[in-house]
């Protein structure tokens, strides 16, 4: 895993959590982007090197949806850019994690994804990144 690619926030408001981050980083929403594999509304906001994807729910049975209904708004992921996401996808299963997808799934920000189960990682779901080339 080369580094964090970016912090994943659910929101019940993407507008107004937009208007909150823009203040609170100093910076301004960079893309906004529906995801309709994840039924997930998403906008990026960026700060130096560091990237906050602030994730509002598309569908009340979207995983985000679910979060928010049972933990509330926060923190939901944590994302990892990789070079190649087979290969640590194949390594992190062989080291037993647990991986919510058997193949990479096209993502925001145009990446390829995949997200390893909160349960097989210390209760943080992380999500694996790789550009789409």
């Amino acid at each position: 895993m080369n580094k964090i690619e970016h912090i994943g926030i659910a929101v019940n408001d993407l507008s107004a959590a937009g208007s909150l981050y823009e203040k609170l980083l100093n910076t301004t929403i960079y893309k906004t982007e529906d995801v309709l594999s994840e039924s997930v509304k998403t906008a990026f906001l960026q700060s130096g090197p560091n990237k906050i994807e602030l994730l509002e729910a598309s569908d009340e049975n979207s995983p985000i949806a679910k979060f928010i209904a049972k933990k509330g708004e926060g923190i939901h992921h944590i994302a990892f850019e990789v070079d190649d996401i087979k290969a640590e996808m194949a390594r992190l299963k062989s080291e037993g994690f647990i991986l919510l997808n058997d193949e990479p799934k096209r993502g925001a920000d145009n990446k390829w994804v995949c997200f390893v189960h909160p349960k097989s990682a210390g209760g943080v779901l992380v999500e694996l990144c790789q550009e789409i080339s």
